[in-house]
């Protein structure tokens, strides 16, 4: 009887145990490990878990889901300050969630956020961001994800609403039972903290850049190219990532990595089989 109660009580103890077990959420970015953003990220949400960095050693904006295939990928712990373990990675924003999450760390991440990117990921952006893939990375290793964006380029970027959204949707998501392939977007005006309308939740707007190359020649004589353009919004609907961020609200976008389009599926079944 003695022992049928040690072990009970035992049991009791180890299950309390588990229950008190902190968080362990992943951080990334595309602006690069010692980047302005991704410090913000970190500082606003060290104290909900156990927080790990795993970050490109150098920027890698506009990489999309780009792998490295070909050439080594080499890790180098930098520092662990205030429990936050922060590696630098030679890959992309993609790779250091794959090393992260096979290499480096000790159990799957239960979140992984990433940024906080200095511009604008809205829109079609969503497709070109280092940022979002890393998070969309993530959801198909079954994380629930989500790429944080602040629409400044400045280095010197105010990142107070930024972290305040970034903590809130944090707690949210950490304290709700989402989808195991759950990836927001999340883009933040750059407007101070007390002229911010609260969250929007949005579907991303169809709004994308007008390019263009401007032609130069190098001193040899031969010819390069710079890409410029300019963003043109041809979606009016007030639902959409880029109305709300207009109107000073923080835009919450729910994106899959599911790219099938089911209405023309369905379509196309009927009229070519």
């Amino acid at each position: 009887m003695a022992k049928k109660l040690v072990k009970k009580k035992s049991a009791k103890k180890n299950s309390k145990v588990i229950a008190k077990q902190k968080p362990v959420i992943l951080i990334t970015n595309d602006d690069g490990v010692n980047s302005p953003g991704i410090k913000n990220l970190v500082e606003a949400v060290k104290d909900l878990g156990d927080v790990v960095v795993v970050a490109p050693d150098k920027p890698q904006s506009g990489m999309g889901h780009a792998i490295t295939i070909g050439q080594p990928l080499r890790i180098h712990k930098l520092h662990s300050n205030e429990n936050v373990d922060t590696w630098s990675c030679t890959g992309t924003p993609v790779d250091c969630v794959k090393l992260a999450v096979d290499k480096v760390l000790q159990r799957k991440p239960d979140i992984c956020l990433s940024g906080i990117n200095h511009g604008a990921n809205h829109s079609i952006n969503v497709i070109y961001s280092g940022t979002m893939s890393a998070a969309v990375e993530a959801a198909i290793e079954s994380i629930p994800s989500v790429g944080f964006s602040l629409l400044d380029f400045s280095i010197e970027a105010d990142f107070e609403g930024a972290r305040k959204y970034a903590r809130l949707i944090t707690q949210k998501m950490l304290s709700s039972k989402l989808p195991k392939h759950t990836v927001l977007n999340v883009n933040v005006p750059a407007v101070p903290v007390d002229l911010l309308n609260g969250m929007k939740i949005c579907r991303q707007a169809y709004a994308k850049y007008e390019e263009d190359f401007i032609d130069r020649v190098d001193p040899h004589g031969r010819h390069y190219y710079w890409l410029t353009g300019e963003f043109v919004n041809f979606d009016k609907g007030k639902d959409t990532d880029v109305w709300a961020l207009a109107n000073n609200y923080v835009s919450v976008v729910p994106v899959q990595f599911d790219l099938t389009n089911y209405v023309l599926k369905a379509e196309l079944e009927k009229t070519w089989l």
